[in-house]
């Protein structure tokens, strides 16, 4: 409570109206402020949807390819087949010596199918089993020789069934050591041959003499004394 001799409070002077010039700036800015945030929006949309057509060009030209744009000719020293673990199932490349070659794996990595040329011209198919050993071959040689091979689990070969380019086919049987021991075919006249492991050997002309003539020809008879 101010005392009677205390002089009264000065009267605080009445605010001073805004100044028209600097409310018209702040307008302007606020303007411009929304109108920012509007273009960052549309502008993120956008770009939003700009990415998503590449992204879906992308996956179009990684699946059918994009015509005018597909190359050509397709290059490299080797391409590899992987599964969806990611293990490598086929190679296709060159040997050391430059041949052509193309390979399928199996789960465990060893070659299955194995198909190559050679420089002579040999071309050839091989089924291997899951040791690495070839069981089954299927061959055209340089000569025009059509084969086809079969081997034990050792990977010895034991039978093979040939056709020359004269016109001859022949069928060879070998033993568990590799050794031929019989085998048969047809020759270039159309006779039929049979090959025995003593090296023996009939035409279809002494087979038919075979098969009409006596087991054990007659013994002579006796002399009379």
């Amino acid at each position: 409570m101010s005392s009677p001799d205390s002089p009264a409070p000065e009267p605080r002077p009445a605010p001073a109206p805004p100044d028209p010039v600097l409310m018209r700036r702040l307008e302007a800015m606020e303007r411009e402020g929304r109108r920012l945030r509007r273009l960052s929006q549309y502008a993120l949309a956008g770009t939003a949807l700009g990415l998503g057509v590449a992204a879906m060009v992308i996956f179009l030209a990684a699946r059918r390819g994009i015509p005018g744009l597909t190359a050509d000719t397709l290059e490299s020293h080797q391409f590899l087949l992987r599964d969806h673990h990611g293990a490598v199932r086929g190679v296709w490349d060159t040997s050391d010596k430059g041949l052509p070659r193309m390979m399928l794996q199996g789960v465990s990595g060893a070659t299955g199918i194995k198909l190559s040329l050679l420089d002579d011209g040999t071309a050839g198919l091989a089924f291997t089993d899951s040791a690495g050993r070839t069981r089954a071959v299927v061959a055209l040689l340089a000569d025009g020789t059509s084969s086809l091979a079969f081997a034990d689990e050792r990977g010895t070969t034991r039978s093979v069934l040939s056709v020359t380019p004269g016109g001859a086919a022949t069928l060879v049987f070998a033993d568990r050591n590799g050794n031929n021991r019989s085998g048969m075919g047809v020759d270039a006249r159309g006779q039929s041959v049979t090959t025995m492991d003593d090296g023996s050997q009939q035409d279809g002309e002494q087979q038919a003499d075979s098969t009409t003539a006596p087991a054990t020809p007659p013994s002579p008879p006796a002399r009379k004394k």
